[in-house]
C-alpha cells in the first residue's frame, strides 16, 4: 500500500517526502481546491519546484482539483487541469464529471483519480466513472464500514484509496451543505468548509467562544483546548440542560490497527488528511505511518501497532483523541 500524504505548502511537501511518503497531494491557491486556506497551497512556481523535489526522491505528486466548477466560470477549473498536466503531475484528483470529460479530451495521457468529494460509495458509481472517464483510482468517503469497503473492492477493478488518519468528516464528502447554511459558501464550490474570514474567537465572561459568521459554534472553559470551528463539530443545546457534540466529536480517524485487514482486502493506498496543518504535523504523522506500513508489509501476520505510534499521533490528533470512525460498526 502506498502512503499518500498532505502538502498544503512547499515546506509541508518537503516534510512529507523527507519522512517517507510514497505520494503527496497538493492544490492551487484558488477555488479549484477544497482546502483553499489563505497563506497555503501552491502557485505555478512552487508546484514546479515541489514536483521536481518529490520526483528527484522517488515520490509521486497528485494535484487536487476537488471542487465543482461554477457554470459562469468553468475556465478557472479547466485552466487548472491544463496547469496540472503541464507541470508533470503524476495524477489529478477530480470530483466533477464535466471536468473529467475535459481532462480526457484535452489531456488523454493524464491519470485521473476520483476524489472523495465525488461521493462514490458503491461499485456501480466507480464503474460509471471508469467506463466514461477511465479513472485509475478512487478515494472512498469516510462513512463506509470495513465490510462495505471490502464489498466495493470485490466488485471493481478501480484502485481503492482510503483515509487512514486525520480529521474525521461525519458527512458523505461532496454532499455537505452545513457550512453553506451558515456562511453562504459551500466547500464544494468555494473550498474550505469554514472560511477563515468567517471564523472568530471571542473572550467572554463565560469562556472563550468560537463563532462562524457570527453563529456560536462552541464555548470553552479556561484552559480547555479550542478547536477550529466547524458546524458539524460544535456543541449544541439539544434539550433542557443538555449541551454536547450532537453531530460529531472533534476527534481524528486513526486506522493503525486495521492495516493488515486493509492490506488483505486489496486497498492500494492509505491517505493522510491534513493539507491545512503545519509542516511539523506532516513530518510527525508521515514518519509514524511510514514505520507502520513498513512493519505491516514485512510481516502482516505479526504486525502490532506500537504504543509510541498512538502517543505520537494523539499529540497532533483533533481533540487529542482518535477513533476508528465508520470502519468499525459493531452493529453491522
Amino acid at each position: 500500500m502506498e502512503l499518500v500524504c498532505p502538502a498544503g505548502s512547499y515546506p509541508a511537501l518537503k516534510a512529507a517526502v523527507d519522512n517517507g511518503a510514497d505520494c503527496v497531494y497538493l492544490g492551487f491557491r484558488e477555488a479549484t481546491n477544497a482546502r483553499n486556506f489563505a497563506g497555503l497551497n501552491f502557485d505555478a512556481a512552487t508546484v514546479a519546484n515541489g514536483i521536481r523535489y518529490a520526483h528527484d526522491r522517488g515520490c509521486k505528486v497528485f494535484v487536487t482539483l476537488n471542487t465543482y466548477p461554477k457554470a459562469a466560470s468553468p475556465q478557472v477549473w479547466r485552466s487548472a487541469v491544463d496547469q496540472a498536466s503541464q507541470s508533470g503531475a503524476d495524477a489529478i484528483i477530480l470530483a466533477d464529471p464535466g471536468l473529467m470529460a475535459y481532462a480526457v479530451q484535452h489531456h488523454p495521457q493524464l491519470r485521473l483519480h476520483l476524489s472523495v468529494q465525488g461521493s462514490a460509495t458503491n461499485y456501480e458509481s466507480l464503474d460509471f466513472y471508469y467506463q466514461h472517464f477511465g479513472i485509475a483510482r478512487a478515494v472512498l468517503p469516510r462513512v463506509l464500514s470495513l465490510t462495505q469497503v471490502a464489498q466495493v473492492l470485490e466488485k471493481t477493478s478501480v484502485e481503492i484509496e482510503v483515509f487512514g488518519f486525520g480529521s474525521l468528516c461525519v458527512m458523505v464528502e461532496g454532499r455537505c451543505a452545513l457550512s453553506s447554511y451558515v456562511t453562504g459558501e459551500a466547500p464544494n464550490t468555494h473550498g474550505v468548509c469554514s472560511p477563515p474570514k468567517a471564523v472568530r474567537w471571542v473572550e467572554t465572561p463565560h469562556g472563550r467562544e468560537s463563532r462562524l459568521n457570527g453563529v456560536l459554534i462552541d464555548r470553552y472553559a479556561h484552559g480547555e483546548n479550542a478547536g477550529y470551528p466547524t458546524l458539524c463539530k460544535g456543541r449544541f443545546d439539544v434539550a433542557s440542560e443538555q449541551n454536547y457534540y450532537a453531530i460529531e466529536d472533534p476527534t481524528s480517524l486513526n486506522t493503525l490497527s486495521l492495516l493488515p485487514d486493509l492490506m488483505k482486502m486489496g486497498v492500494c493506498a492509505i491517505k493522510i488528511e491534513g493539507r491545512q496543518r503545519s509542516p511539523a504535523y506532516v513530518a510527525q504523522v508521515t514518519a509514524v505511518w511510514r514505520q507502520a506500513l513498513d512493519s505491516c508489509h514485512q510481516d502482516p501476520m505479526r504486525y502490532s501497532p506500537q504504543p509510541t505510534w498512538f502517543d505520537d499521533l494523539d499529540k497532533v490528533a483533533e481533540g487529542q483523541q482518535h477513533t476508528l470512525g465508520a470502519y468499525h460498526r459493531p452493529w453491522k
